[in-house]
């Protein structure tokens, strides 16, 4: 089979939003309320004649963020007169004064975000009791380079404003940010993508992915079971959206879903353990070449989640916390994935 002529874009424009899905729990019962901490606003106020004194008020509000912040996300290194050092050049730089001025144009409100989050927040309560979900987001502005979402020490939600200004926003256009970050990537540096990212950030907190090493066919399985997760807690949300895929690419795995499994399978890939062999099939990228130059990266993310749903449609009956403790050896052999 010549896959690389065989794949191809499906012409359909694929949103899949999951508006249709049946048998979401009503979670209006679960009292929960998401706060929105509008940090970089407070942080940018800073007088940088008086940063000892602005630091210790900004304290007093953000005592459980800015640590987080000062030494996470920017980086700074004790002692205290180095971090204030530190602190007014990264408040005098026009660049990042500039992006400050450029988000809080954008961002004049997180409302669909935080109504996303809201109930995927309240969904993983409904799905896993015992997880302590996280009841603050802040925003902050730090290096273009860094952390875009992120869980902070206390376990509430953080996201960096300065990775969602729009995939044409002029700084990720240039120099070492333009290597950094290749279109693939910037394509989805977009407001849509933040609540599904701090999703992700929380499954992972869950549920560490310790399949490194492991068998091609136990990968696409745990990243699979991590997709239908996803699906679960961000019902309304569009599948590319969560698999990162454009609406093109998606429909072409779509389309193309009986080729691409035959790929794995007439190459003996599926128990293949080397990484060099086995990482272009499950890393983000912009195509998986070994393919198709037609076929987006990641793809074993993508035959993972038809694996996963094939299995779940079979045990209906089976909760979350239960597909997540299975063993991904089980899950793909139960399966009988044949497309």
């Amino acid at each position: 089979m010549n896959l690389k002529l065989l794949f191809f874009f499906a012409a359909t424009f694929f949103l899949f939003s999951c508006k249709n899905k049946k048998n979401i729990p009503d979670v209006s019962s679960v009292k929960f309320d998401l706060k929105i901490e509008r940090f970089e606003k407070d942080f940018f106020q800073i007088d940088t004649n008086k940063v000892v004194y602005s630091l210790d008020e900004l304290n007093k509000k953000y005592q459980s963020f800015l640590p987080d912040y000062l030494y996470n996300v920017l980086g700074l290194t004790p002692p205290q007169d180095s971090v204030i050092s530190q602190v007014k050049m990264f408040l005098k730089d026009k660049n990042y004064k500039s992006i400050y001025d450029d988000a809080t144009k954008k961002f004049t409100s997180l409302d669909k975000t935080k109504e996303e989050l809201t109930l995927a927040l309240k969904l993983t309560k409904y799905y896993f009791p015992k997880y302590p979900i996280p009841t603050t987001l802040y925003t902050f502005i730090g290096p273009v380079d860094g952390v875009g979402t992120a869980l902070t020490s206390n376990h509430s939600l953080a996201v960096g404003l300065q990775g969602y200004l729009g995939k044409d926003y002029p700084v990720y256009q240039i120099g070492y940010i333009a290597e950094t970050y290749p279109p693939y990537k910037t394509r989805r540096f977009e407001e849509p993508y933040i609540a599904t990212n701090c999703i992700k950030n929380i499954i992972e907190d869950i549920y560490p992915d310790k399949s490194n090493g492991r068998p091609l066919a136990e990968r696409v399985v745990e990243q699979g079971r991590r997709m239908f997760l996803l699906d679960a807690l961000l019902p309304y949300t569009a599948d590319t959206i969560k698999i990162g895929y454009t609406s093109s690419q998606l429909g072409g795995c779509i389309k193309n879903e009986k080729a691409i499994w035959a790929f794995f399978v007439e190459r003996n890939l599926l128990f293949e353990r080397e990484p060099s062999i086995v990482s272009p099939y499950v890393t983000d990228g912009p195509k998986t070449q070994e393919i198709s130059e037609a076929a987006p990266g990641n793809i074993g993310t993508f035959i993972g989640w038809q694996i996963v749903k094939k299995w779940m449609e079979a045990h209906p009956k089976t909760s979350l916390e239960q597909l997540m403790q299975m063993s991904t050896m089980s899950i793909f052999n139960e399966a009988n994935y044949k497309p």
